[in-house]
């Protein structure tokens, strides 16, 4: 009876199939927030520069963006483990939509950096806070479900946004308001709608936890990564000897030491506790991304200068030619996603993932001048599937590493390590492609020289009188054509298309090297994501999960402090209506009970019957036995006047049964009793 009381009952999934559609619409909501304003302020940045006269700060806008949503978003993750989901999540949208506003008003690059860094204070949150609140609502094994509609947010949004803000960015006004400004505007009615939606439908139980904010440790890790950011986005201008950079370095190596140094101290209540990092599966997972995230980005910040300066395309167009990059990342996410959903088995999408970006980024590597379009987007294309078969399995893998109370610390370092991967990517890989690009011109121009194309067109007098043309005719005859500023490159448009093709040989076979360097850093992240453990993904949602997790954590502790105020042995629970418990054994051992038997005044209630009713089976019982030996004692006294056993039985009017059962010495009887 005990066993049966203790099994706990079935569970209930804590959310119903159409609650978590109405919870992911504010989730896609947000994302979808985020998302474009990567996209749609990246192709009107150099008309909102030339508006503002900033042209040469423009990097600063973008690096003010980066340095805040980096710094904020393992922040984001420790405050919603400690004080829930939803606030934060709001909190995230509300500054982000301040910022939005304020970047409107904008009068010059400085202010428009400021209020950019004011929006990626709310961007922090937003993409990790998703993420984080689906391993919430739903386990690992659904999770295939639904990660597709996300991932279709991601890819729309990376379609839409470079059309809306080309768009927006090319009209002089739009209701009396400058063009370029509704890129920022744009984001108003959105916000209000994911606000609108979250408050609305964002109602997951939250129990508080009371631990201490490791504000030591964001300062530090703000002291380690604001330098270190700078450096990274600035330091192809500073260059990277300057006493800027070496200054930056310096600063950013003493915060991280600070950092790691005030984490250890903190223990679990830490902004990232150390103690993940003893998590094999944790451990190597952010290698992993980190790794990938330096590759992904490289490349996907080199293949849309390809397609502007070797190809000609505008930005706008650049890209829509990215999108069987965006396409291939949709279809394999949802296809690695619903495989593991049936199968379970994860370790291998990241391993296949990182194998097929570094298969497309060679192929992407040996693309030139001359090479089709149609077969650039093929290699796009496998170089996406590679991206949507490693990402959200690493992810998830992280998320099941640590336990469930840490989601929000899990899903935030994931995000925070590819996007710092991502910084470090593009700031060495584009270093990388502009220090190569001046010797790459200038051995094209020494290879082409003999060429009878570049013969008859430096021979042409409509070259020579062509003003556009002088430039490059005069750095010919001073061999100095690898220095031509490279800040525009607009020129190129314009020139001879015999004079521009040394510069697009030479841009193409920098970025070769570039994406050959790309593909080191993948074969390097291959390694490591190899050694990734087999994980067990889990069967319910978080939040059941972290319930689960904290009435076991209860039970042991209810049990420990009773053990040590009762001594090994337990008392047996009272009956139903024993005089109430005063002692605090008594309420210790109360409380215990309510754990383990959910419906403790049900069982009460059944043992009650169940003693009732045996109490009944012994009283009959003991009648039937008294009726026996009543019966055998008036047996004997008739064998004693004479009569024999069948006449006592006609006489008694008894069966052969009966009447076996009651003849002999009363030795049934006494087995009875």
């Amino acid at each position: 009876m005990t066993t049966s009381l203790a099994a706990p009952a079935e569970r209930k999934p804590l959310l119903s199939h159409r609650q978590i559609l109405a919870i992911l619409a504010g989730l896609m909501a947000g994302m979808f927030l985020a998302s474009l304003d990567q996209t749609i302020v990246s192709t009107s940045i150099r008309t909102i520069a030339d508006d503002l006269d900033g042209l040469s700060l423009q990097a600063w806008v973008t690096t003010a963006y980066l340095i805040t949503s980096t710094l904020t978003t393992p922040l984001y993750g420790k405050l919603s483990d400690l004080y829930g989901r939803k606030p934060l999540f709001l909190i995230a949208i509300t500054i982000f939509l301040i910022g939005s506003v304020a970047c409107t008003f904008s009068e010059s690059m400085f202010q428009l950096a400021g209020f950019r860094a004011l929006q990626g204070l709310g961007a922090g949150g937003l993409l990790s806070l998703a993420m984080t609140i689906l391993g919430d609502i739903v386990s690992p094994r659904e999770r295939a479900r639904y990660q597709g509609y996300l991932v279709a947010v991601f890819g729309t949004s990376s379609v839409l946004g470079p059309l809306i803000g080309g768009f927006l960015a090319g009209q002089s006004e739009i209701l009396g308001i400058t063009g370029w400004r509704w890129v920022f505007l744009v984001n108003v009615p959105i916000g209000a709608v994911a606000l609108v939606i979250v408050a609305k439908v964002l109602n997951l139980p939250h129990q508080a936890r009371d631990a201490k904010v490791d504000w030591p440790g964001a300062l530090a890790l703000a002291l380690g990564l604001v330098p270190l950011l700078l450096v990274a986005e600035q330091g192809r201008a500073w260059g990277w000897t300057s006493a800027a950079a070496l200054t930056c370095f310096g600063i950013g190596g003493v915060g991280l030491a600070l950092f790691i140094y005030v984490e250890h101290r903190y223990g679990d209540d830490a902004l990232l506790p150390l103690r993940s990092f003893r998590i094999r599966a944790f451990s190597v997972g952010t290698g992993g991304i980190l790794l990938v995230g330096m590759g992904m980005f490289g490349g996907m910040a080199a293949l849309p200068l390809y397609l502007q300066i070797v190809k000609g395309a505008t930005p706008t167009a650049s890209g829509l030619l990215i999108l069987p990059m965006v396409l291939g990342m949709m279809s394999m996410s949802i296809f690695s996603g619903r495989v593991i959903s049936r199968t379970g088995q994860l370790k291998m999408w990241p391993v296949l993932g990182v194998s097929l970006m570094l298969v497309g980024l060679i192929l992407i590597s040996g693309i030139g001048v001359d090479t089709p379009l149609w077969l650039t987007a093929i290699y796009m294309l496998i170089f996406g599937w590679g991206l949507g078969s490693s990402m959200q399995p690493m992810t998830l893998t992280m998320q099941n590493a640590l336990p469930a109370r840490d989601m929000g610390v899990a899903t935030a370092s994931a995000t925070f390590f590819r996007q710092m991967g991502g910084t470090l990517g593009t700031a060495v890989f584009l270093s990388i492609l502009f220090g190569a690009v001046p010797g790459r011109i200038t051995a094209a121009f020494q290879a082409a020289a003999p060429t009878p194309a570049l013969q008859a067109a430096l021979a042409d007098p409509a070259v020579q009188s062509n003003p556009v043309d002088a430039g490059v005719l005069a750095a010919l005859s001073k061999g100095t054509e690898g220095t031509i500023s490279l800040t525009d490159t607009s020129f190129l448009n314009h020139i001879d298309e015999r004079l521009a093709l040394p510069f697009l040989q030479g841009y193409s076979s920098a970025m070769s090297l570039t994406f050959l360097c790309g593909t080191a850093v993948l074969a390097i992240g291959l390694v490591l994501v190899a050694f990734l453990p087999r994980v067990t993904l889990r069967q319910v949602s978080g939040l059941e999960q972290q319930r689960a997790d904290e009435a076991a954590l209860a039970e042991v502790t209810l049990a420990a402090e009773l053990t040590q105020v009762a001594g090994p042995a337990v008392a047996v629970p009272a009956q139903a209506g024993a005089p109430e418990a005063t002692t605090h054994q008594d309420r210790l051992r109360d409380r215990l009970l309510g754990l383990l038997i959910p419906d403790l005044d049900g069982a009460l209630a059944t043992l009650a019957v169940a003693e009732r009713a045996r109490d009944d089976a012994r009283r009959a019982h003991w009648e039937v036995t008294e009726h026996a030996a009543t019966l055998i004692e008036a047996r004997r006294e008739l064998i004693r006047h004479g009569l024999t056993g069948d006449q006592i039985n006609e006489l008694l009017l008894l069966s052969p049964a009966e009447a076996a059962r009651t003849s002999g010495n009363g030795s049934a009887v006494s087995r009875s009793v």
